[in-house]
């Protein structure tokens, strides 16, 4: 999150809970203090009781549920207030005819106004995690012909949901803390005997108040690959196996809301396993892959690279390696995922986006592919090994200005695909000024002509740096509705879904138990240098035992606490007294000896 410039809106905000439980509505219109929040599951009335993710609990003496900033009231079900509603009755405080009211109707929503949504999809309907919502960014905050900007709109919906990752088996009172802005603590897996794999240590903690819930999402999964290509019942040579097995893991930094996010997490490591479907037997055979496969098991062809290419060929034939046939099914994996966003963003509201960070662990080598502003690097020996790069404005600067050059309409009339040092000003037309263009990495001066009073394709600098003055990464899943405020120019052209992927071979090095693979979301990376996080590797690292598997966690716990900093009069400072990261921060710690070597 925060790469997203967010405009507050008066529209509608409804919110789902992640059992898709009856939907209430934040009518901006009524006082925050008259909040009431009714109805459960199994359509008993508990007056008083309020919903906290997936759990029931009693209100506090005193205590009210806080709607968006945007505006909050009474929470009503779905299509029983109208915008202009005025104040009701809070728990205990009378009303019981009403409440009676309130409660038919919530039990007609809730018994028969989910069924539908759960069917949309069979990847959703399968998975193990709480049903999708979107996100927080109201479609009225696009600015359309006719309409004024943060108009209401009368159909103009989004749901929001908020859940963890199932690995952190959050008690109701865990999920309340995780949620909690103001004490933001750190959450990981409990400490019950069962670990992730690779006893790999996982951390979070929420933002200070950026967003209204955590838009990071975590995943860590161990993935069983089944040849496609099997015939069930066909005996097959001993020497041929059936299968694979690969280690997953991913974060996922949400915009615009965490709903891309969650659904990038129970999904993308199913598109990896299809893909690698197709590469079974490829992988496990020393052999050059073939160049071209039968089109179906036992069709007779032609899979030999010797018989694909003639004596007569123009050109020498390509070497494949068996390492980019991998890092090939992981882009298509990423670009199958946005696909899938993009045809279910609507039945689903996933409208935000999310930048991807994963690594899978396969045949003793680990891919890391990065598609946003996570970073990884690898902590060998006290050395550092980058695995990763951040993509933004100003890394992608000229790949973002050769495409305005190449397709100016995608720029309208609003925008030049040239960069200036600063905004150019009318008066300055007819001087020279500084400049340059997609095949520049230097500057030189050219003559202020009218096209170059628009606004540029790239501005800012740092984490300041903005496509179309509007999302600071140039990489990532989704955004497949975003546009430019008070305007129709779609955003999604200039952004790729497509990670770079590096390959790091285990195999090569005899790893210690202290050598690590970090993986951040940008809140660890804002206030924290490569140099800083190796030195919390060694430090954290030597105070246990090389065969305590929680020591991973505890790195993971020591690296988030270092970037959240401690509450202070000025908010979350560092130690020294700078600010500390108010964003949401995750971190994966994967240690590449000692847990971990026995699985290569």
């Amino acid at each position: 999150m925060g790469k997203f410039q967010r405009i507050k809106s008066s529209g509608c905000l409804t919110y789902n809970t992640t059992e898709m439980l009856p939907s209430y509505h934040f009518l901006p219109t009524v006082d925050p203090s008259h909040l009431t929040l009714w109805r459960d599951k199994a359509g008993m009335q508990k007056r008083g009781e309020k919903r906290v993710g997936r759990f029931h609990r009693s209100p506090e003496p005193g205590e009210v549920c806080q709607g968006p900033r945007t505006g909050t009231a009474h929470l009503s079900p779905r299509g029983g207030a109208s915008p202009g509603a005025g104040p009701r009755p809070r728990a205990g405080h009378g009303g019981n005819m009403l409440n009676r009211v309130r409660s038919a109707v919530a039990h007609l929503v809730s018994s028969g106004g989910t069924s539908s949504q759960r069917s949309k999809s069979p990847d959703l309907r399968n998975s193990t995690s709480a049903p999708l919502a979107a996100q927080e960014t109201p479609k009225s905050s696009r600015a359309k012909p006719g309409n004024e900007v943060g108009a209401p709109q009368k159909t103009a919906e989004t749901t929001v949901s908020f859940s963890r990752p199932t690995f952190l088996q959050l008690s109701p009172g865990g999920l309340r803390r995780a949620d909690d802005h103001a004490g933001r603590a750190v959450q990981s897996p409990p400490d019950t005997g069962r670990r992730l794999p690779w006893s790999t240590g996982y951390a979070e903690v929420i933002n200070a108040g950026k967003s209204r819930h955590n838009e990071d999402q975590a995943c860590c999964e161990i993935v069983y690959v089944e040849s496609r290509r099997s015939i069930p019942g066909v005996a097959r040579e001993p020497s041929h196996n059936q299968g694979f097995c690969f280690y997953y893991w991913g974060l996922f930094d949400g915009h615009a809301g965490g709903g891309a996010a969650e659904m990038a997490s129970r999904l993308l490591h199913r598109h990896i396993r299809e893909q690698l479907k197709d590469l079974v037997e490829i992988l496990q055979d020393p052999l050059p892959p073939p160049v071209c496969l039968p089109s179906s098991p036992g069709t007779p062809g032609v899979s030999s690279p010797s018989q694909l290419v003639s004596p007569q060929s123009w050109s020498p034939q390509k070497e494949v390696t068996h390492d980019s046939l991998v890092v090939g099914a992981i882009e298509n994996a990423f670009q199958l995922m946005d696909e899938q966003m993009a045809r279910e963003r609507r039945g689903h509201q996933v409208e935000g986006g999310c930048c991807a960070l994963v690594v899978v662990y396969l045949l003793g080598k680990m891919y890391v592919a990065n598609a946003g502003d996570s970073r990884a690097i690898i902590v060998r020996n006290g050395e550092i090994i980058p695995m990763s790069r951040e993509f933004t404005p100003e890394t992608e600067r000229q790949r973002l200005q050769l495409l305005g050059f190449l397709k100016p309409e995608l720029l309208g009339s609003e925008f030049t695909h040239l960069e200036f040092p600063r905004r150019v000003q009318p008066k300055e037309l007819g001087q020279r000024m500084l400049y340059r263009d997609q095949n520049m990495t230097g500057w030189a001066y050219k003559k202020i002509e009218v096209e170059d009073l628009r606004f540029p394709l790239v501005c800012g600098e740092g984490k300041k740096a903005r496509v179309m003055a509007t999302i600071g990464v140039t990489r990532g899943l989704g955004d497949h509705n975003l546009k430019v405020c008070s305007s129709t120019l779609p955003i999604k052209p200039f952004l790729s879904c497509f990670p770079e992927v590096r390959v790091y071979d285990l195999t090569q090095y005899e790893h210690c138990p202290d050598d690590v693979l970090v993986l951040g979301t940008d809140g660890l990376w804002d206030v924290t240098n490569d140099s800083e996080v190796a030195a919390t590797v060694d430090r954290v690292l030597s105070s246990y035992e090389p065969n305590d598997p929680s020591r991973y966690t505890a790195l993971a716990q020591a690296l988030v606490l270092g970037a959240r900093g401690i509450p202070r009069d000025r908010g979350w400072r560092l130690p020294n007294n700078k600010l500390g990261s108010g964003d949401d921060i995750s971190v994966f710690v994967i240690p590449l000896g000692g847990p971990g070597s026995s699985y290569s």
